[in-house]
């Protein structure tokens, strides 16, 4: 592609839980059992990726939804975190130095603005197991953690201490 502000993202829809709060864009991947949280900045651009809207229209879509300067280094950033997160159809095309921005880089360009920059973060649900019973003092330790205050024994594989 010569012009990758001419790149046309497609956010991922299918197989994906999508709940909106105030300021923040939750999404659970039900493939892959993996949940994101998408501050306001990565949300809109992720909502704005819709095979539709390119890059230079996405940087001004931030620039009227926060009303502050926005650059294109702040959609690629989206744009790479999204990707590495597997909410996008397709990885997005290298753009020079755009693509390889930091988060770094850009907050110290922001400055005060620093809050514009998009953040996608991962979160772990506990699996499971984590919502069994824990092993009380003397119970077997090999399939069931220990109790609070109770440690595993490796040579006896039983939990001893105070639990």
């Amino acid at each position: 592609m010569n012009n990758p502000n001419l790149f046309m993202p497609n956010a991922r829809r299918e197989g994906l839980i999508v709940q909106e709060l105030s300021d923040e864009l939750l999404v659970y991947d039900r493939n892959r059992h993996r949940a994101f949280c998408l501050n306001h900045t990565a949300a809109v651009v992720w909502k704005h990726c819709d095979g539709q809207t390119a890059i230079s229209e996405m940087v001004e879509i931030l620039r009227q939804e926060f009303d502050t300067p926005a650059d294109e280094d702040i959609v690629w950033l989206a744009l790479k975190q999204l990707t590495g997160c597997r909410l996008l159809e397709a990885r997005s095309p290298q753009a020079g130095h755009s693509a390889n921005v930091s988060r770094r880089q850009v907050i110290r360009r922001l400055g005060l603005s620093a809050a514009l920059v998009p953040v996608v973060m991962a979160i772990t649900a506990p699996l499971a197991s984590a919502q069994a019973s824990c092993a009380g003092r003397d119970q077997s330790c090999v399939t069931v953690p220990c109790c609070a205050g109770c440690n595993c024994n490796p040579s006896k594989m039983i939990c001893v201490g105070t639990c």
